[in-house]
């Protein structure tokens, strides 16, 4: 049933001698793994308990067997894995006011933004829907939130807090603390993002095509989809220069500062694209991104095709991005190089990065179409 371990001997039989490591693992409190997932991998594994003494997680060290052997991986991780489980196990102890929770004025913001959205769709927003995320979006907190909080934080009424709260308590994604006064979110919440996420399977497509750039042009490169007013990084392959700018994928960056924004939202229907440079509006005058200027950028990024940032998300950080498109020529996402200011110049980059860039981009673009037509096939009618 787990798709990342490999088969099981038989339909639904369990891996042979895991009743056995599960005694030895309760017995000891430490379990072992000795190449079970894949060749070559070892690691050792201790429990986390929360404030009620029950498991509410695990924490590993994983290393291979050219630098370990499962007995000396133990020995090696063991004491500092020990003392890291104390300093879990005493955080998850303290009680729920001690943690930080949303930062104030978050409930105002969102009710703002629920309020924005049903008026802009009148009918067609089903709020009860918005509103159940937006309760389960504040449940990160550390220790979970009471149903109070959960009220503050959203904005919402504690009735209907209440309610959101109990239906996702039922469905599995979360749950009430050992004291019965916090709801904490669950595991089951990866599904919403694994889901999306392994449909597309965007990064694996994308990755060997941005590595071929890097090594080529020997600077970093990303892949990056619009993300409300931000955008959001989905692919990313660097290069071992030193970059100001610590990004991972994940990494979310205001949209009209970089590049790869700057395309995606020059790639929107008109109307959206309106919709967007009319809540920009609250920039000051002059900024990089105030509307009027941005217009002007978004105009010129569908003329060329392409965009640069000149140090406006960070001193000393350029870069140029390119549309992808999906089959039906939809701009789908933005890809980038981004360089140091010492290192290349906007013409630089314009002249001898963008060629490289633009093909590169079609080749993904390439892949991208095969792929969904391919699973368009495979999908039952």
């Amino acid at each position: 049933a787990f798709p990342a371990l490999p088969p099981s001997p038989g339909a639904g039989a369990p891996a042979p001698g895991l009743a056995a490591r599960a005694d030895e693992a309760r017995r000891t409190g430490t379990a072992l793994d000795d190449q079970t997932v894949e060749p070559g991998v070892i690691a050792v594994s201790l429990p986390v308990h929360g404030p009620g003494g029950e498991v509410v997680c695990a924490v590993g060290v994983v290393s291979h067997t050219s630098r370990h052997t499962v007995d000396s991986l133990a020995r090696h991780a063991l004491p500092r894995l020990r003392a890291c489980v104390r300093e879990m196990t005493g955080a998850l102890a303290r009680p729920p006011e001690d943690a930080p929770g949303p930062a104030a004025g978050t409930g105002d913001a969102t009710a703002r933004r629920l309020r924005a959205a049903k008026e802009e769709l009148g009918p067609a927003f089903l709020q009860s829907l918005a509103r159940g995320l937006a309760v389960l979006s504040v449940l990160r907190a550390p220790g979970g939130l009471s149903l109070s909080r959960v009220a503050e934080a959203t904005g919402l009424p504690r009735a209907t807090a209440r309610r959101a709260l109990l239906s996702l308590t039922r469905l599995g994604y979360a749950a009430t603390d050992a004291t019965g006064r916090s709801f904490v979110p669950l595991p089951r919440v990866l599904e919403l993002g694994y889901a999306a996420q392994s449909a597309v399977g965007f990064e694996r497509l994308a990755t060997p095509h941005l590595a071929d750039l890097v090594r080529r042009i020997h600077d970093s490169s990303s892949i990056a989809v619009l993300d409300g007013d931000d955008i959001r990084y989905v692919a990313r392959v660097a290069t071992t220069r030193i970059m100001g700018v610590d990004l991972a994928v994940g990494t979310r960056l205001p949209a009209p500062v970089t590049a790869m924004g700057r395309v995606l939202l020059a790639g929107l229907p008109p109307d959206g694209a309106e919709r967007r440079l009319a809540r920009f509006a609250g920039a000051e005058p002059g900024a990089p991104g105030q509307p009027d200027e941005l217009r002007r950028t978004l105009d010129a990024a569908r003329r060329d095709g392409y965009a640069v940032s000149d140090e406006e998300l960070e001193p000393g950080l350029r870069s140029i991005a390119v549309p992808l498109h999906d089959r039906d020529g939809r701009v789908v996402a933005a890809m980038n190089v981004a360089v140091h200011a010492a290192h290349r110049s906007v013409r630089d980059l314009r002249e001898n990065v963008l060629p490289h860039l633009s093909g590169t981009a079609r080749r993904i673009e390439t892949d991208l179409a095969a792929a969904t037509e391919c699973a368009d096939a495979a999908t039952p009618r």
